[in-house]
């Protein structure tokens, strides 16, 4: 599928789809079938051509007809345009994300506009497909996220009822939104603990409008579940609270009641354990926008890899050879400068080279400034950066090997020094052709950069394997090394050539290809910038144009900003400001 097309997301709305499925039909032979559902969008795009798209993949639930799926979709919706959905149902058979490796149950199709439209934005659908395949049930709502609350808990279970023959219990938790007909929706689910009827779940958070419309005193059910293999998950009990009983714990240790086992046991029966409340608060998360209108300055960084695998300059095969037309570096470059400069009023940014002997040395610098000055990183604008690299090239022989670490510790350094109140957040964008040599130390200093205002870019130019830069990617679990785990994702990979491959027009690579590329490596840094803010309590400042005076009653009441420096979780993130780059060791020249 092709990737989504390009939108003006102050043109629309957010949409989250939330999905549920019931009597799916059982592919498995042993056991009932994993379904995991994928869905498409199909929207207009530049020139009136209609593009389908795969918006998302909710979790894949184990052994289930009937499942509820946690993740929801987010999408953009237009009210003026015919969005069809399509949603597809598949049994997971392996670890795969090719959707041939696994069985297809079935699919349904319809519009955004209908699941809207429909009564309480709820619509079931039958599934298609050889013969009966079941039905889904999809739910719309509006997502509001440009401010949203969030429920931070922290619980355990005691004394919970024993459900395993031979064991105890493998206990974990639903959340449950109840809505006005009696429904409910899925808004949480926690990890399951094996073998234990005193759990202690890791802490969680829930969107408040998912969890209970925003409304705080609103109840919502949580049920305690024993974990099977088979699916077939026994229920240990139920319980119902609000998010103020919890906040101002009038609800901290919350009886289970499983009903059909207090019928059967009449007055003996007490509960089936109780769930535990050690902490809980709500907090305001922040939109990338708030931030931005208040302040915030996204420092922008480039590092371009000027390794001998490009092939010498002057020849028309390399990487680095400029023509009449833009190459594979000045596209990359110049893509990712253009969104992200007007976010600088300074206008200033740092451009470094890496992997070559600069100014005659008999050496291989693995971090020096593009313009070849002694000292000065500093270039003034998108157009200094893009003439900064191309006379860079006369001034440096290309070499090895491949470093990452020197070029993204130069940037750390000065990330240290950033005030902690939000007002600046860095970009390093850093362009390479090759495998990485140095791993671990690169992994190392992302880890460290992860506690830090910082996002890294990257993007591979030319046809080299860049499977070792998909493991920087940390979408699926965070970097971990040597017992260090970063504390959150910080690195969009991308290679060049899947956008050249599909947007590029008789070889010369335009306008559409840079856009695409822009919008699929910027994509995660608005929720990085946000996760990093909010991580370190940093609210956005007012705009001036919206400051205003107190109320009167409040003129006479001093405050006091505290600094704070720490995860939400209380762990407080290591003080590195005194780090500095050691001098780099002499290299000895390649065999």
């Amino acid at each position: 599928m092709d990737r989504p097309p390009l939108q003006d997301s102050l043109l629309s709305s957010k949409v989250r789809l939330t999905l549920a499925a019931k009597d799916l039909k059982d592919l498995d032979l042993f056991s009932k079938s994993d379904p995991i559902c994928v869905v498409y969008l199909t929207s207009s795009i530049a020139r009136g051509t209609m593009r389908t798209v795969e918006v998302g993949r909710t979790e894949c639930v184990m052994n289930n007809l009937n499942p509820e799926w946690a993740k929801t979709i987010l999408v953009d919706y237009f009210f003026e345009e015919v969005q069809k959905v399509r949603f597809e149902v598949y049994d997971v058979d392996s670890k795969s994300n090719n959707l041939k490796d696994h069985d297809f149950i079935g699919a349904a199709e319809t519009s955004l506009g209908e699941i809207v439209g429909s009564p309480g934005s709820t619509k079931w659908l039958t599934l298609q497909g050889s013969g009966k395949c079941g039905s889904l049930k999809v739910v719309a709502e509006e997502a509001n996220e440009t401010s949203k609350e969030i429920l931070m808990l922290q619980c355990r279970g005691v004394k919970l009822d024993k459900k395993d023959f031979f064991g105890k219990s493998d206990p974990f938790l639903n959340f449950y939104r109840m809505n006005d007909d009696g429904s409910r929706i899925l808004a949480h689910r926690t990890e399951f603990i094996k073998r234990t009827l005193n759990p202690k779940w890791v802490p969680f958070e829930i969107n408040l409008q998912q969890l209970c419309f925003g409304d705080r005193t609103r109840k919502f059910r949580i049920e305690c579940f024993d974990y099977d293999n088979d699916g077939g998950h026994d229920l240990i009990g139920t319980c119902e609270t609000t998010c103020d009983r919890l906040v101002f714990q009038e609800d901290s240790e919350i009886p289970l009641i499983n009903q059909k086992k207090k019928d059967k046991k009449g007055k003996r029966y007490k509960n089936s354990g109780t769930v535990v409340i050690d902490a809980a608060k709500t907090k305001r998360y922040y939109s990338f926008l708030e931030y931005v209108t208040g302040g915030t300055r996204l420092d922008f960084a480039v590092a371009i890899d000027f390794t001998a695998s490009n092939g010498q300059v002057n020849d028309p095969r390399s990487l680095h050879y400029i023509d009449t037309s833009l190459n594979e570096y000045q596209m990359a470059i110049r893509a990712i400068a253009d969104i992200c400069a007007p976010y600088n009023p300074t206008q200033v940014f740092e451009a470094m080279g890496f992997g070559a002997k600069v100014n005659r040395s008999p050496y291989v610098d693995h971090c020096f400034p593009l313009n070849l000055s002694k000292e000065n990183f500093n270039v003034l604008g998108v157009e200094g950066l893009m003439s900064a690299y191309k006379n860079c090239q006369s001034g440096c022989q290309l070499y090895g090997p491949t470093n990452f670490a020197p070029v993204i510790l130069k940037v750390l350094n000065k990330v240290t020094s950033f005030p902690r109140d939000g007002s600046r957040y860095q970009v390093l964008l850093i362009v390479t052709d090759g495998v990485i040599c140095d791993f671990d130390q690169t992994v190392s200093a992302i880890i460290t950069a992860s506690h830090h205002p910082l996002s890294i870019i990257i993007i591979g130019v030319g046809t080299e394997d860049f499977s070792r830069m998909e493991d920087l990617d940390s979408d699926d679990a965070l970097l971990t090394l040597n017992g260090r785990t970063a504390q959150r994702d910080i690195v969009q990979f991308v290679p060049l050539r899947e956008f050249l491959g599909k947007y590029g027009l008789n070889g010369v690579y335009g306008p559409t290809a840079m856009a695409r590329l822009a919008k699929e490596v910027l994509a995660e840094v608005p929720e990085q910038v946000t996760s990093y803010m909010n991580s370190m309590n940093i609210a956005p400042k007012v705009p001036k144009e919206r400051q205003q005076m107190p109320p009167p009653d409040q003129l006479s009441k001093p405050t006091v900003d505290i600094p704070f420096v720490g995860s939400s979780n209380g762990n407080f993130y290591p003080d590195i400001s005194g780090i500095r780059i050691a001098p780099q060791p002499p290299t000895a020249p390649l065999e």
